[in-house]
């Protein structure tokens, strides 16, 4: 009797350990799973209890906010008080379907308005500042290079491999790519959303995974990297630049451009005094010499001779 129980015990095990195993979020590595019932796993973000959904992209703002999160393992992790007043990576308030708020706040009483992507479109203010709305980000320009090899890519090769790894990787529909351009080594990328139904994911989630696969810091788990081929031939990419646009242009207010206006009028101006300064002083020293070689022929001319 005990041999047959400890053989049912070891199958119950054995069907266990890969239920266990399984409950891993594959699309954010940052998700705490746990598994609350016979083949059913929920998965909420990191240090909050928004429960997330690991059959596509997990939304810009809550990706943010679990990297702000310090973890259980045993790593270094960066302090919310490091980057509170920078433009990069910040803490930041999200809805509970994972949008930005339109206005964002750090811990010294700093705020300013950000558009979907969460990028800041304002200048800072204090806690009085008003956003009336969230801006769409509408395009999204990415530029970036890949590691020279010893053949140059076909462009409809490249555009295909691309558009399938967006499609594949990051759920994006094609028809939000606008256009892709390759100039060797450099690849143009346009993402083009103007509305976003609820079942698409947004590009700007799109952009933010693609981002962080490229520096090697992937939000997918570490067995889901990123390989890129074009006809079997490896894509190494690097050096990524992302560019937003958004429906409505940014609100900055004109004090920073009169002040770098002036800066420059200023330096104008002070090489154009320079430079009238030398004229003068040249023309000056040119119209001494000429004067005293005139009164010297002069005194030469006058001078009584002795015969």
């Amino acid at each position: 009797m005990e041999p047959l129980f400890g053989v049912v015990l070891g199958l119950i095990l054995a069907v266990a350990s890969p239920a266990h195993d399984s409950c891993t979020c594959e699309t954010n590595k940052w998700a705490e799973c746990a598994q609350d019932g016979p083949g059913n796993c929920t998965c909420r973000l990191a240090g909050s209890d928004h429960p997330i959904d690991c059959s596509t992209l997990t939304s810009k703002c809550f990706l943010m906010k679990a990297e702000m999160t310090p973890r259980k393992e045993k790593r270094l992790w960066r302090p919310p008080h490091g980057l509170s007043d920078s433009d990069g990576i910040y803490n930041p308030d999200c809805e509970d379907s994972g949008v930005f708020k339109a206005r964002q706040c750090n811990q010294s009483s700093t705020c300013w308005c950000v558009n979907t992507a969460g990028v800041r479109r304002t200048e800072k203010g204090g806690r009085s500042l008003s956003c009336s709305e969230l801006v769409r980000t509408r395009w999204i320009y990415i530029e970036l290079t890949h590691k020279r090899s010893s053949n140059t890519f076909a462009v409809p090769d490249l555009a295909k491999a691309l558009t399938q790894l967006f499609e594949s990787r990051y759920k994006l529909h094609p028809k939000y790519i606008a256009a892709i351009k390759y100039d060797p080594p450099l690849i143009q990328i346009r993402l083009d959303q103007s509305k976003k139904p609820r079942w698409d994911v947004d590009i700007a989630d799109v952009a933010y995974y693609f981002e962080k696969d490229v520096s090697n810091d992937s939000v997918f788990h570490s067995d889901n990297k990123l390989t890129v081929s074009v006809n079997g031939e490896a894509l190494a990419l690097e050096k990524l630049w992302i560019y937003y646009v958004d429906e409505k242009p940014p609100e900055f207010c004109m004090r920073q451009l009169a002040a770098g206006i002036g800066a420059v009028v200023t330096v104008v101006l002070l090489t154009a005094g320079i430079g009238i300064a030398a004229l003068l002083i040249l023309r000056w020293l040119r119209t001494r010499t000429y004067k005293k070689f005139e009164c010297k022929e002069m005194r030469e001319i006058k001078a009584p001779t002795l015969e």
